[in-house]
């Protein structure tokens, strides 16, 4: 090979098809220049949307954009939305009843999965804890226990039905759901001066700072894709979904000395005891008062994967 073949030649070091790093693979510039990129879809941006019962108009160019920008960042998103494809099955058979009977519609469901992508264990750097992130003074302020022993805001139920003492509480300050869903990012202090100051009763219309202006926007974006994953490229078969696991319940009115003594005369480990009671937060429970806590024990033919009685809450979810 002569001299101005070899400086012709690109050797490009690639991890792909190596054994080893240090084996290089040497591509001309004529195989380089025929490298194809991977398809990138914009997702459609439909004209208009229904939320909260109320059609929400995207023709207006800045609704479109703010929309847009965060549909797009989430459906790009692969890890996150996977997972709360996943988790959905098992905690909203749990969540939205509770959503109903109190009287605060279903699409507010996706609010829980924007604050802790419905990880129950959520703990963000702010200190807001639980599915529905609360704050530990919001929580105590809406009917949550938290202390050094118990944390209601780790317990799905409790938790949510606080996150719905909020929300109609919002609502009716405010006569619009979208507003109250902005508030619970924002706080209703936020909200209720920037709608006095700039004379608009719909959040939608307000200025507000860019995390709060762009959170009833990932709502919406997140009732999107999880209405119909397939059309955004997320194709889960029923097997993937995450599987609720039946309980049974045992009331604790007594002091514990010991949780995981305790887990072991219920026939579980103390592991599985804080699996699913999330919400107890130490090794002991003092409990003074004599307070009566509902301790979910789970059953032992739901804790296997091949003994679960498997059910798809929405059937769009999946593609078999």
């Amino acid at each position: 090979m002569t001299y101005k073949k070899n400086i012709a030649k690109i050797c490009v070091v690639t991890m792909i098809g190596c054994t080893s790093l240090s084996t290089p693979i040497l591509i001309d510039a004529q195989q380089r220049s025929s490298v194809v990129f991977s398809s990138i879809e914009n997702p459609e941006i439909p004209k208009s949307m229904v939320f909260a019962g109320k059609t929400v108009d995207l023709d207006r160019v800045d609704m479109y954009e703010r929309l847009d920008r965060e549909l797009t960042a989430m459906a790009y998103t692969h890890g996150n939305t996977l997972l709360v494809l996943k988790r959905a099955n098992k905690y909203f058979p749990e969540i939205i009843p509770i959503l109903k009977k109190n009287g605060v519609p279903e699409d507010l469901v996706y609010l829980a999965c924007i604050e802790s992508t419905l990880n129950p264990r959520a703990y963000s750097g702010a200190k807001a804890a639980g599915l529905w992130q609360f704050m530990a003074a919001t929580a105590k302020q809406y009917g949550l226990e938290v202390n050094e022993y118990v944390d209601e805001r780790y317990n799905t139920a409790k938790a949510t039905e606080a996150a719905c003492r909020y929300l109609k509480s919002a609502f009716n300050k405010y006569g619009n759901w979208e507003s109250a869903a902005a508030s619970y990012n924002g706080g209703m202090g936020r909200i209720s001066n920037e709608i006095a100051a700039q004379g608009e009763e719909s959040a939608y219309n307000l200025y507000l700072v860019d995390e709060t202006a762009r959170y009833i926007y990932r709502l919406l974006a997140m009732k999107l894709i999880m209405e119909t994953p397939a059309k955004y490229g997320y194709h889960l078969k029923s097997d993937q979904l995450y599987q609720p696991v039946k309980t049974k319940t045992v009331i604790v009115d007594y002091p514990v000395e010991d949780w995981a003594a305790w887990a072991k005369k219920q026939g579980i480990s103390y592991m599985q005891l804080r699996d699913f009671n999330p919400w107890i937060r130490a090794k002991s429970l003092p409990n003074k008062t004599g307070k009566a806590y509902s301790v979910a024990i789970p059953e032992k033919s739901d804790l296997s994967r091949s003994t679960q009685q498997r059910k798809t809450y929405n059937d769009s979810w999946t593609v078999d």
